[in-house]
């Protein structure tokens, strides 16, 4: 029975996984924005429990059961995310009367994607794209990136020759360049943008109130705050409050290595993956004076890419986003894993796992998923998948051996997170694993070549889900299994 995930990818609503940008902006006051493909997806969503509920009549296996809530939920949380984002995007339609410079980017169906999938309430980040010709900007790098800080900061200067740059060397949103000969007159500044905005959107929404744009207690100016990298804004929506990371960027075409690495075109859709390189990728603030790739940006368009495929790999998601909030984080009270943190264990294994077979059962899906976070958290390395020297664990202010003990307990007795109903109560069956698996687990960490999939075929079969035919992986997974057996057995 197909999920909702693929009714949608197949409503044409998300090609292949991938939409390009599409900018528009409107300059007349209460004007409404274009339709927005969030409604098709409400609708979707809207009509799936009912087409779930002959499934409901026979025995469902307990990892459907908790599916089916999960999704069950996914209609509602889209209509509230949907209404929260109509009243930002009016907003952002004020901004942009008041300054032409500021874009309205009408193009939000992979973020609504992404909203959909996830139970935590993570901010939304919002894009305000910078109405400017950024491939007649000058990008200066500023130094060669740390290891481990992701990706390289820059600059973007306003050239003395471009076109049309004028309104781009204005004293409250750039600085004057001390370099009075060289080719650049000046620099485009985050903080200055981010003040700007700052200003424009208290103006924006004084004006909007005072002219019933939006709705009443939807928004209250106390809430908007500047970040360094971004503005943070609270928008109510019925009774769920959403908060939005509002965040200027400038979108031209830039390189990104990582993306044209001979490891993305075994677990991802090669047409999906040559559209993702061909598009621009968006510049957001680094600090006060410089820019950098967003790596989000690029992370959730892979993302969607793997929505073409069939099989589990979403519903995996959705299934530990959700245990990650009901009981890794104690309903959301507690500090722990982010849904990028899961969105990159994804990543990650869909990777070390290119075959449809792996994703064809969803108890198996999900536990292609906890091999790889175990696995992170056990080493406390969790690899940017696109910066693999970024370790997106450090300095997270997570305490991981706690976290690692939950998720753990997950693994091995995953039934007490799963019941949601009394019908479901029971006696759980015996644990899968034993001691010695987090020593097992450790070995990625003194030698990287462990980082592969017969090595994490070794951990499914730890956890009894490995059910795989193929003889040469069968064969692969043997040949590490006998390397680590003799440290399991002195573990034990």
């Amino acid at each position: 029975m197909p999920s909702y995930l693929a009714l949608w990818w197949s409503s044409g609503i998300l090609l292949c996984g991938e939409l390009g940008p599409h900018l528009r902006t409107c300059s007349s006051a209460g004007r409404a924005p274009p339709p927005v493909h969030t409604a098709s997806l409400s609708i979707v969503l809207a009509s799936c429990p009912r087409a779930l509920a002959p499934a409901m009549a026979v025995q469902v296996p307990l990892w459907h059961h908790y599916l089916q809530a999960v999704r069950s939920r996914g209609a509602p949380r889209v209509q509230d995310y949907q209404r929260a984002e109509n009243v930002l995007l009016t907003l952002l339609e004020r901004v942009h009367e008041l300054d032409p410079r500021f874009l309205v980017d009408y193009s939000r169906d992979l973020e609504a994607f992404q909203f959909a999938l996830r139970s935590s309430e993570d901010p939304v980040d919002m894009e305000v794209p910078l109405w400017v010709d950024a491939e007649a900007l000058l990008v200066e790098e500023w130094g060669a990136a740390e290891a481990g800080d992701g990706p390289a900061s820059c600059r973007l200067g306003v050239s003395r020759e471009g076109a049309s740059l004028e309104q781009w060397t204005a004293e409250d949103i750039s600085s004057v360049s001390s370099e009075g000969s060289g080719k650049c007159c000046g620099h485009i500044v985050p903080s200055k943008v981010l003040r700007v905005l700052k200003d424009l959107l208290v103006a924006a929404i004084v004006h909007c109130k005072h002219q019933s744009f939006i709705t009443p207690g939807s928004l209250n100016v106390d809430s908007l705050r500047e970040e360094e990298l971004h503005l943070s804004l609270l928008v109510s929506s019925g009774w769920r409050t959403i908060r939005f990371n509002v965040v200027p960027v400038v979108r031209r075409k830039h390189r990104v290595p990582a993306l044209e690495g001979a490891q993305l075109m075994h677990g991802f859709p090669e047409g999906s993956l040559k559209r993702i390189i061909s598009q621009e990728v968006a510049l957001v603030p680094a600090g006060a004076q410089h820019w950098r790739v967003s790596t989000d940006y690029l992370l959730t368009r892979l993302l969607a890419a793997l929505g073409s495929f069939p099989g589990h790999r979403l519903d995996s998601l959705s299934i530990l986003d959700r245990v990650n909030r009901e009981s890794w984080r104690n309903g959301g009270q507690s500090p722990g894993l982010t849904f990028r943190h899961l969105k990159t264990v994804l990543l990650w294994a869909s990777v070390l796992f290119p075959e449809a077979e792996d994703w064809a059962e969803l108890q198996g899906a999900v536990y292609r998923l906890l091999v790889v976070l175990l696995c992170c958290l056990a080493t406390r390395n969790l690899p940017h998948f696109l910066y693999p020297e970024w370790n997106l664990l450090q300095d997270a202010g997570l305490d991981l051996n706690s976290l690692y003990q939950r998720v753990e307990h997950f693994a091995s007795q995953p039934e007490a997170s799963l019941r949601i109903h009394v019908t479901h109560l029971g006696r759980s069956p015996p644990p899968r694993i034993g001691h010695g698996v987090k020593a097992l687990l450790q070995l990625p960490a003194s030698n990287p070549a462990y980082w592969a999939t017969a090595y994490f075929d070794v951990l499914l079969d730890k956890f009894q889900v490995f059910n795989i035919q193929d003889k040469d992986r069968i064969s692969a997974m043997q040949s590490i299994f006998w390397k680590t057996k003799t440290l399991d057995s002195e573990e034990r």
